[in-house]
């Protein structure tokens, strides 16, 4: 995160800036979208909205059916770039299947990108969770234990940054939405080197996380082992899940420490 995001130097080129506001409006709860529903979510006139809308068409990365736009699977081709090009999906993939497969429980990892975690890569167990994650799902960072290492591994004027901007909501009545406490945990996990959540996102849902540290032993990600409330105790997570959570992130880190 950075202080100054909100100032644009002199080489900001606004438009492009707009075409990539126009797609984040599409999400699982806005597939399909007016063009008056677009110009509202965006803040843009109706005049500008369909300019980039016909744009983004004629480019192959937004559908029309007349009256509403949808995005098209070119838009995949953005996200794959990134993947493609980050040697840490396809290292920490391997590991998280094999995790899996031993706690049977589904392991991710994900970035930190503004206010929400992004999935990079995920290994889904079998059990059925009411939650329904895969690659490029946001979830609020301040609820997640994912969320949490990240944020804990930001500077002194990220952190700042971050709670003069979040708007920290109650997804359940386990969330922790007050600054203070909020804060005092992020130092507690920054001591301890993990997160714990339980049923802050959601209910049933917990989960821990370590951070996975790139060569110049900067944070660049975290890992994480989630479970259903019900079949997993806070005790398992610590004595159960982290140790194996850790020695697979020790091998993924040794791996990206090893690569040129």
């Amino acid at each position: 995160m950075n202080s100054d995001a909100g100032k644009k130097s002199k080489d900001f080129v606004q438009s492009v800036d707009r075409g990539l506001s126009i797609i984040k409006v599409f999400n699982e709860k806005n597939p399909e979208l007016t063009l008056s529903e677009v110009a509202e979510l965006t803040g843009f006139t109706r005049a500008t909205a369909r300019r980039f809308l016909l744009t983004l068409e004629e480019l192959n990365y937004v559908g029309s059916t007349g009256r509403h736009f949808y995005l098209k699977p070119r838009v995949l081709e953005l996200g794959y770039a990134y993947l493609s090009s980050f040697n840490l999906v396809s290292i920490a993939q391997t590991h998280l299947e094999e995790l899996t497969n031993k706690l049977h429980e589904s392991c991710s990892v994900s970035v930190l990108q503004g206010h929400n975690v992004i999935y990079i890569c995920r290994a889904a167990s079998k059990r059925i969770m009411t939650i329904n994650l895969g690659v490029g799902a946001q979830l609020p960072a301040y609820a997640t234990s994912m969320g949490r290492v990240l944020l804990a591994s930001l500077s002194v004027f990220e952190i700042e940054d971050y709670f003069k901007t979040v708007k920290l909501e109650k997804l359940t009545p386990k969330t922790i939405t007050d600054e203070k406490l909020l804060r005092a945990a992020l130092v507690e996990i920054k001591k301890n080197g993990f997160a714990i959540t339980i049923e802050e996102l959601e209910y049933g849902v917990q989960s821990v996380s370590i951070p996975i540290h790139g060569k110049n032993g900067l944070v660049i990600a975290a890992a994480n082992v989630s479970a259903h409330a019900g079949r997993t105790s806070k005790e398992d997570l610590v004595s159960k899940f982290l140790p194996l959570l850790r020695d697979h992130v020790k091998e993924i880190e040794l791996i990206l420490q090893l690569q040129k």
